[in-house]
């Protein structure tokens, strides 16, 4: 796993880049995740909120509140509108980057799947990763 690690934008306005490793990949199946995509799923990989540094560019941001209650920030290119960022659904002190806009996602496979109550039923999971129905319980 590489540290750091960078990413962006399809159009190359927005640059990104992260000190820490994730602490976690998952797979979120949740309706807003499906809406946020246009896709059955997002991948995330979660790092501490100070890890993430921009280095060109600023994204939009969009407010919703999710399937558990809690309001969630989305944030994506203006321009080209590739998803970038999610908080909010998590600890304040984490961020989602969305894994398609990492510069090499091919290191980061996720480890578990998330809100498979709200899966389609075409998409077809990784068997072998563990499933919650609704988000992660904590611990």
């Amino acid at each position: 796993m590489p540290v750091p690690f960078t990413g962006g934008c399809a159009c190359g306005a927005i640059r990104y880049e992260s000190s820490a490793a994730p602490l976690a990949v998952l797979n979120c199946h949740c309706r807003d995740c499906q809406r946020s995509s246009g896709t059955g799923f997002t991948t995330v990989a979660i790092v501490p909120t100070d890890s993430l540094r921009l280095l060109q560019g600023t994204p939009k941001r969009h407010l919703s509140t999710a399937e558990s209650g809690n309001e969630v920030r989305r944030e994506f290119c203006a321009e080209c509108g590739t998803p970038l960022f999610a908080g909010g659904g998590i600890p304040a002190q984490f961020i989602a980057i969305k894994v398609g806009s990492l510069d090499d996602p091919s290191w980061c496979a996720p480890m578990l799947d998330i809100w498979t109550q709200s899966a389609q039923p075409w998409d077809l999971m990784n068997h072998s990763l563990p499933k919650f129905p609704k988000n992660i319980p904590p611990r």
